[in-house]
C-alpha cells in the first residue's frame, strides 16, 4: 500500500573546502527558538530507472531506500521547483506494484533496472519554535554515489538539504537561506542527488530534442504539431496524477485526448487522416473511458451543490445519504474499471502510436503551407460547422430534439475552441479572441448539457428512493428546478450567439 507525502526542500553546496565544515550555526534564523541534534542516520539508496534513463530524463526519481525512519520504496514525482510528491510503499524485493504503475506512462514496457548506489551518512537538525514544534529538518550529507548500469566509477560530495515541516510555510525556506548565503553556501547546481549522480558517474544518453520555440514554427506542419506534442506530453505527465485520483486530473487527461483527436480531424488538410482517423478513434475510446469518472464528478458536485441551495423545508427523507451511497458506488466501480484500462495493452500501443506520429508525422502538402493561410482556412470551416449546429438547435421546438441538437452543437464549439488554440501562435489576437468565444459558448451549451444528464440521475435515484420507501418528493423539486435551469440556458443562447457571430474575425 502506498501513501504520498508533499515535499518542499532546497539542497545548497559550499566550496570544496568546506565540505567536512559541519553544519552552519542556525540559532539566529528568525522563528527558531531551538535547534535539535537528532545524530547520524546512514542511509543505503539504489535508484532504478530504464536504461535509457526515462525517468530521470522527465525528473522522476524511483529508489528503494534502507535506514532512517522512512526506509521503503519511494517515487518523487516534480510539482513545482523544490516541491515534489513522494510516494511511498514498504520494503520489498522487487518494485511494488503500486509504483510502477505511476511510472507506467514512462517507462511502457521496458525494464527497470538499478542505476545509481548512493549511500548518505546523514547528519540531522530539527529546527523547532518557542512551542516546540518543528519548523524544519537540516541535515548534512555526506554521499558517495556509485553507477550500477549505463557508466561507470564514483563519486562523493556534500550537501546540506533543507526540508519544511508539513504544512509548514515556504517563506521560512527563505529565512534559512539567508542564514546559508551568509555562511558561503549556494543553492546546488543539481536538482537532486541522483542528477548529480548522472553527471558525474557516466555519459547520460542523449537527450531528446528540446520542443521547437513559437519563434521557430515556421509551417502550417510545424504549429500543428507543436500542439499535438503538447497533449501528448499533457497525457504522459497527467497519467500518474490520475492513477492517485488527484483533483481535476481525470477531467485535464480527458481534454488532451481530445484535442489531440480535434486536431487531427480540423487539420486535415495538414495530417493525412488516413493515418491520424485509427488513432483519433483509440483517442475517443480513452476520453470515453476518462469521462466515466469525469461525468460522475460533474453529477456529484452539481446534485450536492443544488442540495445545498435547497430550503430544508423542501427536503424530505435521507436525501444526502441516498446522494453520498449512489456517489460512492459509482465512482468506485469507475475508479476500478479506469485503472484496468490504464494497466492494458490497449493504452500502452495508444501511448506508442501518438509518439509515432508525432516523431515521424504523416504530413501532406499543405503542411508545408503558410499557417496564416492553411491553419486560418481550418478554423474558419470549423467556424461555420458550429454556426450550422446553433441555427439547426435554435430552430427546434424545445424538448429531446433540441438537447441533442445544443449537444452537438457544444461539441463542435468545443472542436473549434481547440482549433482556435492551435493557430493562436500563428494568427494572434484574432485567434485567442475566438478560444474566448468558443469557451463562453462551450460553457451555456454545457450548462444546457449538464442539466439534461442530472434530470436523468434524478430519476434514477428517485426510483431508489421510492423502491426503498422514501421519499421522493425532493427529486422532484430539483427536477423542476433543473428544467428551469435549462429553458434558461436556451433562452440565453440566441443573443449569445448573436454577440459571438459578430465577433468572430478570423
Amino acid at each position: 500500500m502506498a501513501d504520498t507525502k508533499r515535499e518542499i526542500e532546497r539542497k545548497y553546496e559550499g566550496p570544496p573546502a568546506d565540505a567536512d565544515a559541519g553544519l552552519p550555526d542556525l540559532t539566529g534564523v528568525s522563528g527558531v527558538s531551538g535547534v535539535i541534534d537528532k545524530g547520524v542516520a546512514e542511509l543505503d539508496a539504489t535508484y532504478y530507472d530504464t536504461p535509457d534513463q526515462r525517468l530521470a530524463a522527465a525528473s522522476l526519481t524511483l529508489r528503494r531506500r534502507t535506514g532512517g525512519d522512512d526506509a521503503g520504496w519511494h517515487l518523487k514525482l516534480p510539482v513545482s521547483e523544490g516541491v515534489r510528491d513522494e510516494v511511498r510503499a514498504p520494503l520489498s524485493d522487487t518494485v511494488p506494484h503500486s509504483l510502477t504503475g505511476l511510472v507506467r506512462s514512462r517507462v511502457r514496457d521496458a525494464d527497470l533496472v538499478p542505476l545509481v548506489r548512493l549511500r548518505s551518512a546523514r547528519d540531522i537538525r530539527h529546527l523547532v519554535d518557542a512551542s516546540g514544534a518543528l519548523l524544519a529538518e537540516v541535515s548534512l550529507d555526506r554521499v558517495r554515489a556509485e553507477r550500477l548500469s549505463g557508466g561507470e566509477g564514483t563519486a562523493e560530495w556534500t550537501e546540506i538539504e533543507v526540508e519544511l515541516a508539513d504544512d509548514g510555510d515556504p517563506a521560512f525556506l527563505d529565512k534559512v537561506e539567508k542564514k546559508l548565503r551568509k555562511a558561503g553556501l549556494s543553492r546546488s547546481s543539481s536538482p537532486s542527488k541522483l542528477a548529480k549522480a548522472l553527471g558525474e558517474t557516466g555519459t547520460r544518453e542523449k537527450p531528446a530534442e528540446a520542443a521547437p520555440a513559437d519563434k521557430d514554427l515556421v509551417t502550417a506542419g510545424d504549429h500543428v504539431l507543436a500542439y499535438l506534442r503538447a497533449q501528448r506530453d499533457a497525457i504522459v505527465e497527467l497519467d500518474p496524477a490520475v492513477r492517485r485520483d488527484v483533483y481535476d486530473s481525470v477531467h485535464s487527461m480527458r481534454v488532451a485526448t481530445r484535442r489531440m483527436r480535434s486536431a487531427f480531424r480540423s487539420y486535415s488538410k495538414v495530417l493525412d487522416r488516413s493515418v491520424t482517423d485509427p488513432i483519433g478513434d483509440e483517442l475517443k475510446w480513452l476520453a470515453g473511458e476518462l469521462g466515466v469518472d469525469r461525468d460522475q464528478e460533474v453529477l456529484t458536485e452539481r446534485l450536492t451543490e443544488a442540495l445545498d441551495n435547497l430550503p430544508r423545508t423542501l427536503i424530505s427523507g435521507p436525501v444526502r445519504t441516498r446522494l453520498h451511497t449512489w456517489a460512492h458506488a459509482r465512482h468506485g466501480g469507475s475508479r476500478n474499471r479506469l485503472i484496468d484500462v490504464l494497466d492494458g495493452k490497449r493504452y500502452l500501443d495508444l501511448l506508442i502510436a501518438v509518439d509515432v506520429i508525432v516523431s515521424d508525422p504523416p504530413l501532406r502538402k499543405a503542411a508545408q503551407g503558410k499557417p496564416e493561410k492553411v491553419i486560418a482556412k481550418a478554423v474558419r470551416k470549423d467556424f461555420k460547422k458550429v454556426s450550422d449546429l446553433v441555427a439547426e438547435a435554435l430552430d427546434r421546438p424545445p424538448g429531446a430534439d433540441r438537447d441533442l441538437a445544443m449537444h452537438e452543437a457544444r461539441k463542435k464549439a468545443k472542436r473549434t475552441r481547440y482549433a482556435a488554440e492551435a493557430a493562436a501562435p500563428a494568427l494572434g489576437k484574432p485567434a485567442a479572441d475566438l478560444v474566448k468565444s468558443m469557451k463562453s459558448l462551450q460553457n451555456l451549451l454545457g450548462d444546457h448539457q449538464d442539466s439534461v444528464m442530472t434530470r436523468e440521475a434524478l430519476l434514477e435515484l428517485a426510483g431508489q428512493a421510492y423502491a426503498a420507501g422514501e421519499s421522493s418528493f425532493t427529486y422532484g423539486v430539483l427536477y423542476g428546478r433543473e428544467e428551469q435551469r435549462a429553458a434558461a440556458d436556451e433562452a440565453e443562447l440566441p443573443g449569445a450567439w448573436e454577440t459571438i457571430a459578430g465577433q468572430a474575425a478570423v
